[in-house]
């Protein structure tokens, strides 16, 4: 499982990340620049996730393993 994390102050607003994952990224109306929807998306959805991180022109966008609790 990931996490993804965002940093709207170094967006370019390409919206990239939108366009490559919908369920997970939004932009904001006033200026275009990156919002997330789910910081915690589903596994199928990691590659995409991975996919945007890698292509943003900003790198605005990290993705972080989560732990999981092995109880």
């Amino acid at each position: 499982m990931v996490e993804v994390r965002v940093d709207p102050e170094i967006c370019a607003a390409s919206g990239m990340c939108k366009l490559l994952v919908p369920a997970v990224f939004d932009q904001s109306e006033e200026d275009g620049t990156v919002r997330l929807t789910d910081p915690a998306p589903p596994a199928e959805l990691e590659a995409k996730v991975r996919t945007a991180a890698l292509r943003c022109p900003a790198g605005a966008i990290a993705v972080h393993e989560m732990e999981t609790d092995a109880s």
